[in-house]
């Protein structure tokens, strides 16, 4: 989508964006792997087992069940941080890379990336694999494409009455 904006700032805009792109890819890499709270994840899962939940929609269904007893903080965390820690990236694939202008190859690249976040995580025993989370995030993708989409979609109406 980059490549199709007539600006003399596109040089700028596009530098921007790369670099907001990488900022945002080690801010991702430092919170998913190197955080205080992944470290202490990792000292309980090196003391005890490691868990894991390959059941769909369980964690979910746990947050959503028990959000009346415990700090709602948690789970609204929980669930909604997941969806935005990967928004992002719905946005700046197609955003940057003329190969992900769909929607199921944006998906999908997020859908891969969440994937190999969970596994490392479960592997390194700084988090545990949850497909929950591989759901989460990989909504937060799609929503990001669809905002994208949308925004640029918008755009170019504007600019085609003008």
């Amino acid at each position: 989508m980059i490549n199709q904006i007539d600006s003399k700032y596109k040089k700028w805009i596009s530098v921007i964006s790369y670099a907001l792109f990488i900022l945002y890819v080690i801010i991702a890499a430092v919170l998913l792997f190197l955080s205080p709270y992944r470290q202490a994840a990792y000292e309980l899962n090196t003391v005890g087992s490691n868990p894991y939940n390959i059941i769909p929609f369980k964690t979910i269904t746990d947050y959503v069940k028990a959000s009346s007893h415990i700090n709602q903080s948690i789970w609204i965390s929980n669930l909604f941080g997941n969806i935005l820690a990967f928004l992002p990236l719905g946005i700046f694939l197609p955003w940057l890379y003329e190969r992900f202008c769909g929607f199921w190859r944006t998906t999908g690249t997020v859908l891969l990336a969440t994937s190999l976040v969970e596994s490392l995580q479960f592997l390194t025993r700084v988090g545990s694999f949850d497909i929950d989370d591989i759901i989460l995030n990989t909504l937060g993708g799609a929503i990001g494409y669809l905002l994208i989409r949308i925004t640029y979609q918008f755009i170019r109406g504007k600019k085609s009455e003008n």
